[in-house]
């Protein structure tokens, strides 16, 4: 009995031994980037970057969904993740998202283009640090099928959206 006891002890530590090494040679910085082409004027698209309040009209997990406080153009709680739009420039919106657990995400969104050109491109990244855990490593993997497929659904809602409302600025 004790044999066997000794055995499985063994066996759990190499393996978690095992799981932490083959994670420690994944990278501890995921990034996920989507981009979409854009035929309006960067005066129609930043007005709904600039503001949280803006991002219920193209985010789908923002309408109209009960566990979404906004407090402020800058500051909400969306079904427990703290987001914060931290810097605004003429061409790019950063935000911090902050899960209940302390997981802590960097989203940048780009306006890519100058008043010359008819489309613009918008490209949006998610950009998050990962412990040394292996079931973060490993779960990290998960990332860019889940949060890639959102931000691309959401991105086209942007374009349709501000394509459809062409030249007329919402602000």
């Amino acid at each position: 009995m004790i044999k066997l006891l000794r055995l499985v002890f063994f066996s759990i530590v190499s393996l978690f031994a095992i799981a932490s090494f083959i994670g420690l040679l994944l990278p501890s910085m995921v990034l996920v980037s989507r981009a979409v082409n854009v035929s309006a004027p960067r005066d129609s698209i930043m007005p709904y970057l600039e503001s949280i309040e803006q991002w219920q009209e193209w985010m789908d997990g923002m309408k109209q969904s009960p566990s979404i406080k906004i407090s402020s153009p800058r500051h909400a709680e969306l079904a427990g993740t703290t987001v914060d739009i931290t810097s605004i420039t003429d061409t790019t919106v950063v935000s911090t998202w902050k899960t209940k657990s302390g997981n802590t995400q960097l989203s940048t969104v780009h306006v890519i283009g100058d008043s010359t050109q008819k489309t613009m491109i918008v490209q949006w990244q998610f950009e998050q640090k990962i412990k040394w855990y292996p079931w973060e490593r490993f779960g990290s993997m998960m990332n860019d099928k889940i949060l890639g497929t959102m931000m691309e659904t959401n991105l086209n809602n942007l374009k349709a959206l501000t394509e459809k409302t062409g030249n007329s600025v919402v602000r």
